[in-house]
């Protein structure tokens, strides 16, 4: 007679299920996300609503083994469904708005939303983090130093020192105290803190321009005649210093290559501009006041000696230029710049990041 202890007999484990006669399409579900993680795949469940994922994971949880045939069965069964799946469309308006995001017009979408009152889906920290810094910064001036500090530790690094240096130093101490005290913050805190700043976001007005007044102003002032943009700028600092401070960062022409354009993107600039125009561009602006000669300068002194000699020749040679002419060809040249900038092959920079060595000669 055998003799238990004072536990009993150890359970046996459950046997393996075989065939699929006794599984939902939920457990295949479950089979086939614990089989993918197995694997190693990155599935983004995460996406999935809430009340969905819980009931997933439960599944999961319940569930034991399943035999190597079921789990075949299952695998073919769910390569089949996929294989026949000519097109998924997005789950919901909120998905299919999500889908169309800068293929309708704004003002369509804000209707849509409006309308049928739903909101943009998906993470909402992942829309927070894919903010610039200025769109960032309205939150910080509104929302209380702790709701703050969660929105700081949840965005990049460099990002959250940026925005820690707008701040003032007070609030900028009290919400670098107050990251001190999120280690107890739960997820589903910070996910609502998200969700409430991302609304926000849903809740401003459709704008109708893409770029503020600053920028639209300097672009239009861009490929003004020099007498024109001066005149503007000294009526602009009359009627709104700040506005015309904001207008001239906005601003680029001939006499700013030196101060926006790194000395190392000068051989590329000049090979993609147009020689003549440039050439003319040059002589124009050795006699144009100290910015368009230090541009022009600039762009001689980080190009090779032999092509910066050759193009000095030809400023020698075409004597002095008509404004008319000058101001074609400065245009020309900037508009080559800013064609190789939106292209992404050019990178425009504030004043303060040119390296000071970006003046010296590359010559050969």
């Amino acid at each position: 007679m055998n003799h238990l202890s004072p536990l009993g007999r150890l359970p046996s484990p459950p046997a393996p299920k075989s065939g699929l006669s006794g599984l939902s399409r939920k457990h295949k579900a479950a089979i086939i996300v614990r089989y993918l993680t197995a694997e190693g795949a990155d599935i983004p469940l995460k996406s999935l609503p809430e009340d969905m994922q819980i009931e997933l994971t439960q599944l999961i949880g319940h569930m034991r083994y399943i035999d190597r045939k079921t789990l075949m069965a299952v695998v073919t069964e769910f390569a089949k469904e996929l294989d026949s799946v000519g097109l998924a469309f997005p789950d919901g308006l909120a998905g299919a708005l999500t889908a169309l995001d800068g293929k309708i017009s704004p003002l369509t979408a804000s209707r849509l939303r409006r309308e049928a009152g739903v909101r943009q889906s998906g993470d909402p920290w992942e829309r927070l983090a894919a903010l610039e810094i200025a769109d960032l910064m309205p939150f910080f001036e509104s929302e209380s130093t702790e709701v703050c500090a969660v929105l700081l530790s949840k965005l990049d690094v460099k990002k959250a020192a940026m925005l820690l240096g707008k701040l003032s130093g007070p609030q900028a101490r009290r919400i670098a105290y107050a990251v001190s005290l999120t280690d107890k913050v739960t997820p589903d805190a910070v996910y609502r803190i998200g969700l409430s700043l991302a609304s926000q976001l849903d809740d401003q007005p459709v704008k109708a321009f893409d770029t503020g007044p600053e920028r639209r102003v300097g672009e239009i002032l861009n490929f003004s005649q020099a007498l024109t943009r001066d005149d503007v700028l000294e009526g602009l600092d009359e009627t709104d210093q700040d506005f015309a401070e904001a207008v001239r960062r906005s601003i680029f022409t001939f006499g700013n290559i030196h101060a926006r354009i790194r000395g190392g993107d000068i051989p590329q600039v000049a090979r993609e501009a147009d020689q003549e125009s440039l050439v003319i561009a040059l002589a124009y602006a050795q006699s144009r006041g100290e910015d368009m000669a230090k541009s022009a300068e600039f762009v001689l002194q980080n190009m090779s000696r032999r092509l910066a000699d050759a193009l000095r020749d030809e400023i020698n040679e075409l004597g002095k230029v008509k404004a008319k002419d000058g101001e074609e060809a400065c245009s020309a040249v900037v508009g080559s710049i800013r064609q190789m900038i939106d292209l992404g092959e050019l990178e425009m920079v504030d004043p303060s990041e040119v390296e000071e060595d970006d003046d010296g000669d590359s010559g050969e």
